[in-house]
């Protein structure tokens, strides 16, 4: 049978999304563990939340050499995930009476510059995340889920395209079939050409 029906698969360390989620859930323990009561559920399912987001890009991402469908659906899986966190951190600047910066906020902006940093780790948030306000930090938290959940969101339109262009396993193994039988057949009838030219 043809190689290659099986694509490449578990290369999440390389996705923006996973280096960014998992910025967002090293940001959310620390954040928890300080600003959040560590007996209440609240802080229990932030860091599940925090954890989800990340861990269903890699096991969607393992998934994808057989199954785009469980890809999709896991990388869906991670951005409710974050969906969720993110309004738990809303809550908690609600029931505060701090709110979220708006776009023109100077600390805004500043985030803004640094998720554009190529190969941006929790060091580069640090100072942020582990800021002693809780409005800053929290703000910060929130700038980094929301840019990885429009990446997942750009990530699940491109895998929605590519099922749709190349389908799911059963077709790349049927295609894969297909060129084999193709192969053998091209090989009968060059082996039978040479045959008749031997005659």
């Amino acid at each position: 049978m043809s190689e290659g029906f099986i694509p490449p698969s578990g290369g999440y360390k390389k996705l923006l999304s996973y280096q960014k989620a998992e910025i967002a859930y090293d940001a959310t323990v620390y954040f928890c563990e300080r600003f959040v009561d560590r007996r209440s559920r609240t802080h229990d399912q932030m860091v599940q939340a925090a954890r989800s987001g990340k861990q269903n890009i890699v096991e969607g991402s393992m998934a994808a050499g057989t199954s785009k469908e469980t890809e999709i659906k896991l990388t869906n899986v991670a951005r409710a995930s974050l969906e969720e966190l993110l309004t738990d951190y809303h809550d908690f600047l609600r029931q505060r009476g701090l709110q979220e910066w708006p776009r023109e906020h100077a600390y805004a902006a500043r985030l803004r510059a640094l998720n554009r940093i190529p190969d941006a780790t929790y060091e580069t948030f640090r100072k942020g995340i582990e800021s002693p306000d809780p409005d800053i930090a929290a703000n910060v938290i929130i700038g980094l889920i929301r840019v990885t959940s429009y990446l997942l969101d750009r990530q699940l339109r491109n895998l929605e395209r590519a099922f749709v262009q190349e389908g799911g396993l059963r077709e790349r193994m049927t295609r894969a079939r297909l060129a084999e039988r193709g192969k053998k057949r091209t090989q009968r009838t060059q082996e039978a050409d040479q045959a008749r030219h031997q005659l």
